[in-house]
């Protein structure tokens, strides 16, 4: 299996198509970086305006730190084009180039095939969410310096000690790598149906358009769907900067992360198995 793997990797970070996430996060966070510097911290004085009012704030509190939670913040929108980009054509590739029938004809059964496939996929996703982590985490202590973080969210403003976070930042890290391994498991699973490449990315990208719809309609009568849409537990990531953490949040969308690329997998496996295989 471990073999297996390795040949899928290889194919993998053979394909150009496969650094133009790397090369979209290396070219865009820089930028970012950039327009943040010419900025001078203002967002960060206007949102604190109302506190200062009542609080003496003292320290360095636009650096690295709120740069890198910024930056996350705007990315992980885009990020999930880049992973379907390479995620959507482990499978309809092979059937674009018809190599399906060459690789079957080996004595490994299909299970294996696809497994090592889809673990080269969840690897890929992983790479280039630490890739995001270590340039814009590094990048932003290098230019900006180091300090407490403000963390902006919907339900307020919360201000964490500088000591305890680079755990924070790994932990947010893990569970936004964990939320793209669903969009990754979605354009495996789309991919298992098409024979071009475009199809699944694009169909990807429609069905997270339209789950993020749902999920931010201020509507009632979508209020009991919106717990079953992996798109409402995909900022998870979040709670990483809440204090204390919420634990239960943290569960729960963990779980339905989980469940929902347990079932990718399980249905792209079960079709797999059974495709009848024709170039």
């Amino acid at each position: 299996m471990f073999n297996l793997i390795r040949l899928e990797l290889f194919k993998t970070y053979s394909k150009w198509r496969t650094y133009i996430g790397f090369i979209a996060v290396a070219v865009l966070i820089p930028v970012i970086m950039w327009i943040m510097w010419i900025e001078g911290g203002k967002f960060i004085q206007h949102q604190l305006r109302s506190l200062q009012t009542d609080f003496f704030i003292t320290g360095n509190l636009f650096n690295g730190w709120v740069i890198a939670q910024l930056i996350m913040n705007g990315l992980w929108v885009h990020v999930p084009a880049l992973i379907a980009l390479v995620a959507g054509d482990q499978l309809s590739g092979e059937a674009t180039s018809g190599t399906f029938r060459l690789i079957l004809i080996r004595p490994v059964s299909r299970a294996r095939i696809l497994n090592a496939k889809y673990f080269a996929t969840l690897l890929y996703t992983a790479s280039l969410v630490l890739s995001i982590a270590a340039l814009s985490v590094g990048l932003g202590l290098w230019i900006f310096g180091s300090g407490d973080l403000i963390a902006f969210d919907k339900d307020g403003i919360t201000i964490l000690p500088e000591n305890g976070l680079i755990i924070r930042f790994l932990f947010a890290y893990a569970l936004a790598m964990w939320s793209m391994f669903v969009v990754a498991s979605l354009a495996f699973f789309i991919s298992s149906f098409v024979e071009n490449a475009i199809g699944p990315i694009i169909t990807t990208m429609t069905v997270i358009v339209i789950f993020l719809i749902i999920t931010n309609l201020p509507v009632e009568s979508v209020e009991s769907i919106k717990p079953w849409l992996f798109t409402t537990h995909m900022n998870v990531w979040q709670q990483a900067f809440r204090d204390p953490y919420d634990w239960e949040k943290i569960r729960t969308s963990c779980l339905a992360l989980g469940a929902y690329s347990a079932f990718f997998w399980a249905v792209t496996l079960f079709l797999f198995r059974r495709k009848d295989i024709l170039s």
